[in-house]
C-alpha cells in the first residue's frame, strides 16, 4: 500500500535518559484504519501527543509525509491532520457552531453543512449546538471534536481513546464512522478497549515499553490473539482467553 506517513527511529522522552518511545519505526498507509493498543505505560499517549505536535521531546532518523521530509510541529504538517483527545478543555468559551467555523477557516476548507447536520443527528447532538463548550457534559464535549473531525475529513485523523465519555448509541455510531473512514483518509487511534480495536481497525499495532511488539493485519485481528500478545511477557506465555 502507498505510504502516507513514514517514521523511522523515533525516540521520545519527558526526562533525558528515560525514553518513553524507543527506536520506534512506523508506516501509516493511505486510507487505512490503524488501532494502537498496549498495557499501561506502553507509550500510546506519548505517541499520539508526538504525532500531534504537543510533545517536543523527541528525535527521529526521518519523518516523511507523502514521501517528503517534515517536522511534526510545523504548519505544513498540521494542515494535513486533526486530533481528538481523550479529554480536551480547550475553546471553552466557544459554542460548537463557533468552534467548527473556526476550524474550517483555519484549515481553509469548505463546510459541508449537509454532512455536519448528519453527524449531529447521528451523535444526537442537535440540541447542544449553541451551548458553550464549558457548559457541556464530558460526552457532549467529546462529540464537538468528533463531529468537527469527521466533517473536516483530514488526510490524517488521530483519535486518543475515542469512546471515552460516550453513551452506547453514540459509541455504536462512532464505530461505524471509524470503519468507513478509509474512504476519506487515514485514521489512527489509541484504545484500551479491545472491542474498539477489533470492530474498526484494518491493522492493529501493539506497543510495549515504547516499541512495537506485534502487528496484526486483517484476517488476524482476533481478540484471543491480541490478548495473548498483550500478556505474553507478563505470564511467560500467551494467556488463556474466553471465546
Amino acid at each position: 500500500m502507498e505510504a502516507l506517513l513514514q517514521i523511522s527511529g523515533l525516540n521520545a522522552w519527558y526526562q533525558q535518559g528515560k525514553k518513553v518511545l524507543s527506536d520506534l519505526s512506523l508506516q501509516l498507509n493511505k486510507k487505512e484504519v490503524i488501532g494502537l493498543i498496549g498495557l499501561n505505560g506502553a507509550g500510546k499517549t506519548t505517541l499520539i501527543k508526538t504525532l500531534t505536535g504537543l510533545h517536543d521531546g523527541y528525535t527521529a532518523e526521518y519523518i516523511k509525509l507523502n514521501g517528503n521530509d517534515i517536522r511534526l510541529r510545523e504548519n505544513s504538517f498540521k494542515k494535513h491532520r486533526y486530533t481528538v483527545f481523550s479529554d480536551d478543555n480547550s475553546f471553552q468559551y466557544l459554542t460548537f457552531e463557533e468552534y467548527i467555523r473556526h476550524v474550517f477557516l483555519s484549515y481553509k476548507k469548505y463546510m459541508d453543512m449537509e454532512k455536519i447536520e448528519l453527524l449531529c443527528s447521528g451523535f444526537q447532538f442537535e440540541a447542544y449546538r449553541n451551548v458553550l463548550l464549558k457548559d457541556l457534559s464530558t460526552g457532549n464535549k467529546k462529540k464537538v471534536f468528533l463531529i468537527t473531525g469527521f466533517s473536516l475529513e483530514p488526510e490524517l485523523f488521530i483519535l486518543d481513546e475515542p469512546v471515552n465519555g460516550l453513551d452506547f448509541q453514540s459509541t455504536e455510531y462512532l464505530y461505524q464512522l471509524m470503519r468507513n473512514y478509509s474512504a476519506y483518509g487515514t485514521l489512527i487511534f489509541s484504545s484500551h478497549i479491545l472491542e474498539s480495536i477489533c470492530l474498526t481497525a484494518d491493522r492493529v499495532i501493539i506497543l510495549e515499553n515504547g516499541s512495537i511488539r506485534d502487528i496484526f493485519n486483517q484476517g488476524d485481528i482476533i481478540p484471543e490473539r491480541i490478548r495473548g500478545s498483550l500478556y505474553e511477557n507478563i505470564s511467560g506465555s500467551p494467556v488463556e482467553t474466553d471465546r
